[in-house]
C-alpha cells in the first residue's frame, strides 16, 4: 500500500504565520461592510409594512436588430400582462423606442437595453443604446415621407418623455405613462 504524503502546518515550519488557512476562518458580516447586519424575520415584516408604494421592474438586453426590437415588444407585453397593467399604449411606445434603438442607435457588437419600472401608478419605459452622440430630434416630416413620425407618436401617447445622456457613449430615451390596472369584467 502506498501512502499519500500529507502537508502539515507546524508552527516551526518556514512560512507559517500562525493563522488558520482561509478555508477555516470565519468573519462577521461587518468585516466586509460597515452596513451589513443580520436581518431577522421581524425586521423584514416591519420594513414590508412600511412600504406604501409597490415598485416593480423588468430589464432585458437585446441585439440592435429588427428582431431584437420585436422581441423587446413581445417580452414587455408579457411582463405588462403579468403585472396586470393595460397593454396599450405602452406596447406602442415600447415598439417605437426599441425600433429607434435598433435603427438609429445601432453599433455593431453593442446591445440595447429595455427597462420597465412601475412605481405606484406610473410606468416608466427606458431604452438605452450606445449612440450617445445621436440624440432624437422631433420634427414634422414631409407629407410624402415614409418615416420620421415615430417620436411624434411617442410625444402623443406618453404623459412625459425625454432623453437622458448616460456615461459615454450611452443615452436613454424614456417615456412615462400613468396607468391603472384594468377593471375586472364580470
Amino acid at each position: 500500500m502506498h501512502q499519500r504524503p500529507t502537508r502539515t502546518d507546524r508552527r516551526d515550519s518556514p512560512g507559517h504565520t500562525g493563522q488558520q488557512p482561509d478555508s477555516h476562518r470565519t468573519y462577521p458580516l461587518s468585516h466586509f461592510s460597515p452596513y451589513a447586519h443580520t436581518a431577522t424575520l421581524s425586521d423584514v415584516n416591519q420594513k414590508s409594512a412600511e412600504l406604501t408604494t409597490s415598485v416593480r421592474n423588468f430589464s432585458v438586453q437585446l441585439s440592435p436588430t429588427p428582431r431584437g426590437a420585436r422581441l423587446a415588444r413581445l417580452l414587455a407585453t408579457e411582463q405588462l400582462r403579468a403585472w396586470g397593467l393595460p397593454l396599450d399604449p405602452a406596447r406602442q411606445l415600447i415598439a417605437e423606442l426599441a425600433s429607434n434603438a435598433a435603427a438609429h442607435g445601432r453599433v455593431p457588437g453593442r446591445d440595447f437595453r429595455l427597462m420597465l419600472y412601475v412605481v405606484g401608478e406610473t410606468l416608466r419605459i427606458e431604452v438605452t443604446d450606445t449612440r450617445g452622440e445621436r440624440l432624437p430630434d422631433v420634427r414634422t416630416p414631409a407629407p410624402d415621407a415614409e418615416s420620421g413620425r415615430g417620436l411624434l407618436l411617442v410625444e402623443a401617447l406618453a404623459d412625459r418623455w425625454g432623453v437622458t445622456e448616460g456615461r459615454f457613449p450611452r443615452k436613454t430615451v424614456w417615456a412615462e405613462l400613468r396607468c391603472t390596472p384594468p377593471e375586472p369584467t364580470f
